[in-house]
């Protein structure tokens, strides 16, 4: 292994640079990993050092740069030939994971590791067909029917489960496992096994094999770890928060014993899990397998004011799976103004908030949901108010199965189906019968729906007339239930949000969409959606007959809208790394943010998880940042939902804004000390002792709690004494009491025997 004395830089560093950035560039040889937050300038800083250690006399041919996609990359390359512009440096080569896996796995086919394939790799749209195919000859016949109806959901869950397959040395079995699939699901297994028999067969590879199978090589075969190994003096990884398992492996083969690795991330902002990221990876893995590594930190950013970064803290702080890292904001940081909207209705609080902003403003605003239902009241909000918007990915409330079938439900009960031609009153007839699905097989579904079809009305009549006997007892209950429902509705003058409550209770909707969803989240999502466009019809207040007139002006709006302007509707995960000036958060209640876990989900893993998704959210703001939850609610807290977000005590709201407005206001001569109404915080301490500040503040009492009893890590039981709450699910909660015992509690009668104790 190489050493090397550096000497002290021969480079004139910037002078916009912090101390901390400064240290960074000019560390030694040695292994590092960086905690950078939330536009600290990371990049920047990654340029100069390498320029650094190139002028050091490092061989740029032995240093290798990790970027995570191709954008990243890119855009790193631009920034490092500015940054050593006519030093006259060679500079080193800046890599995708995936373009160093494909050049190793070729290297592997010439030495006769793995077996050649086709320059052709296979593309997403290949990949989905094949999909398709095994999951018609594998799933199970029960679930034949929802298959042919839900190709797009089925195809996406198969491929996405082989992707997921592939970031870990997990067998398939274990990943089922731990992805949380229903039993019914388990055809996937046998499904990853035949895909990739099918492909080695076609002597294809994906992108995901790119590092899958190289890495798989290197792990069974000893010879190849040596060969691969040793080769670089220097490695640097970017984003390395968002690591999954298969690429911390390659880095640990790759970098051998010789090379100095330097790891860049931020383990708050690990959102991916889903893609087979973990923090840990950042947080310990790195330091167990990279000896006694150099920790650094950029804790300065350059993107949002202090009113922020005291918001991103106080949430942050409450996890505990971090490294205990304060952001701060830089002082040539512009303020950053906050709201916190107390509201029934998240999409009149939107409304209103784009209401105050002038209409060239839109285009750099973004919505943040925690999941596309949430978006449903407020996109057909902006529709009916005119007001331009983007929706990324595509999606679009009015053209969701959801609202499509709750619209064809309002043209059968409000007597449209007169006035509509044959081939329409067929297409309605299939949304019925499958909203929720009435059981039958698709050729028996077909072809009643084709015998409704058939009459212009009075189909409530025609569905209890059926011989019933001739049914399957499943089949022949729903069907009953549905020309009941139908009858029961039939000259219903009432607001259209009260038909369609009728109709789900006594269809048993809700349990229909739970039965055949793919999985807990999409069943949720799906129901969400439904509630979204009730909610949204609530607000409207008009009957059948008017909410579809309104609907039918809707859908021509939205059939018009110009694409590339207006506000920006989006979910949190697809917003990594990007930033807005106004970011708007809905949702801040229980059930979307924390997102309500699985009933077998670790309830703190799940909510440490949300707490970060929150965090990059927030943190993607530049000028102002709008936070929507609910008014407060006793009764809401004592029921378990649908209350404001524990979030929102955690993130200290009023103190944040007092201490960051005195922040951004003071002058360089002011006062150094501030006594605050709200009390002092261990967070706000710290920040004040950063800043030179002398804080003082109120006192803490617990008069005003506004969370339930079981957000608090600990609690006073009546009976059992003091204890640690350790669980949660929807309806109750595990507690971990001192003397050893561990006991489940209802969330609905908590208030009678716990109590929070005195600090």
């Amino acid at each position: 292994m190489p050493t090397k004395t550096l000497e002290s830089p021969a480079l004139d560093l910037p002078d916009f640079l912090t101390d901390e950035q400064r240290a960074i560039i000019t560390a030694g040889y040695e292994h590092s990993v960086i905690t950078a937050v939330a536009g600290s300038g990371k990049t920047s800083t990654l340029a100069w050092r390498i320029r650094y250690l190139l002028q050091q006399g490092h061989d740029p041919a032995r240093m290798l740069v990790l970027m995570f996609n191709r954008s990243a990359r890119v855009d790193f390359e631009r920034k490092l030939q500015e940054v050593c512009h006519q030093s006259g440096l060679a500079l080193p080569e800046i890599r995708t994971y995936h373009a160093m896996g494909l050049r190793l796995y070729k290297r592997f086919v010439q030495d006769g590791y793995l077996p050649g394939f086709s320059e052709k790799i296979l593309t997403e749209q290949e990949i989905s067909f094949q999909a398709w195919l095994l999951i018609r000859r594998l799933a199970p016949e029960d679930l034949a029917d929802e298959i042919r109806r839900n190709k797009k959901d089925f195809v996406e869950t198969a491929t996405g489960f082989i992707d997921m397959v592939k970031t870990t040395l997990s067998p398939a079995e274990i990943v089922f496992e731990d992805l949380g699939y229903s039993e019914k699901h388990r055809y996937l297994i046998d499904l990853f096994h035949s895909f990739e028999q099918w492909r080695k067969g076609q002597s294809r590879i994906s992108f995901s094999d790119m590092l899958y199978e190289p890495v798989m090589a290197i792990h069974q075969n000893p010879p190849l770890q040596r060969l691969v190994g040793n080769k670089m003096d220097l490695i640097l990884v970017d984003e390395y928060q968002d690591t999954n398992e298969i690429q911390h492996l390659l880095l640990r083969y790759v970098a051998g014993d010789r090379a100095r690795v330097t790891v860049v991330g931020d383990p708050d902002q690990t959102i991916y899990e889903f893609r087979g990221a973990k923090p840990e990876f950042i947080l310990k893995r790195f330091s167990d397998e990279f000896e006694s590594p150099l920790e650094q930190t950029l804790s300065y950013t350059f993107r949002y004011g202090h009113r922020v970064a005291l918001l991103a803290n106080h949430l942050i702080c409450h996890n505990t799976g971090r490294k205990d890292v304060l952001c701060h904001s830089h002082p040539s940081t512009p303020a950053t103004e906050i709201a916190l909207h107390r509201v029934e209705n998240d999409a009149d609080a939107v409304l209103q908030i784009l209401g105050e902003e002038a209409e060239n403003a839109l285009a750099d605003t973004a919505i943040l949901f925690r999941v596309w239902s949430q978006s449903v009241p407020i996109e057909l909000k902006l529709l009916a108010q005119q007001i331009p918007y983007r929706i990324d990915a595509g999606k679009g409330a009015l053209f969701s199965r959801e609202v499509q079938a709750i619209t064809a439900l309002l043209k059968v009960v409000s007597g449209a189906l007169e006035k509509l031609p044959e081939e329409d009153r067929l297409e309605l007839a299939r949304q019925l019968l499958r909203f929720p699905h009435v059981g039958l097989k698709e050729p028996e579904l077909e072809q009643l729906a084709r015998f409704l079809a058939g009459f212009a009305g009075g189909w409530h009549e025609r569905l209890l007339a059926l011989d019933f006997g001739a049914l399957a007892p499943m089949a022949a209950r729903k069907l009953r239930k549905l020309g009941e429902v139908l009858e029961q509705l039939r000259g219903y003058s009432g607001p259209a949000a009260g038909l369609i409550t009728v109709y789900a209770e006594h269809t048993e909707l809700y349990e229909g969409v739970r039965s055949l969803a793919l999985t807990y989240d999409s069943a949720e999502e799906r129901i969400d959606t439904i509630h979204g466009f009730r909610e949204y019809l609530k607000g409207l207040g008009a009957d059948a007959q008017g909410a579809l007139a309104h609907l039918k002006a809707l859908r021509q709006q939205a059939n018009e809208k110009q694409g590339g302007a207006g506000v920006l509707l989006s979910t949190i995960h697809r917003t990594k790394g990007l930033e807005w000036q106004r970011v708007i958060i809905p949702g801040l209640q229980e059930k979307y943010l924390p997102h309500s876990p699985r009933p077998q989900d670790d309830a703190r893993a799940i909510l440490e998880s949300e707490r970060r998704l929150l965090y990059v959210a927030m943190t993607r703001t530049r000028q102002s940042l709008h936070l929507i939850t609910r008014p407060v609610s006793k009764q809401a807290h004592l029921d378990g939902d649908q209350g404001p977000s524990r979030f929102v005590e955690e993130f200290c709201f009023d103190l944040a804004t007092e201490f960051g407005c005195w922040l951004d206001e003071r002058t360089p001569d002011s006062d150094h000390s501030l006594t605050l109404t709200a009390p002092l915080t261990p967070v706000s301490s710290r920040y004040a002792l950063q800043e030179g500040v002398t804080l003082e503040g109120g006192v803490h009492t617990n008069t005003n709690r506004t969370s339930p009893l079981w957000h608090q890590s600990r609690l006073s039981h009546s009976i059992f004494g003091t204890g640690t709450v350790v669980a949660e699910d929807e309806g109750s909660f595990e507690v971990h009491f001192n003397g050893g015992e561990k006991m489940n509690f209802s969330k609905k009668s908590a208030h009678l025997y716990f109590s929070v104790p005195s600090a």
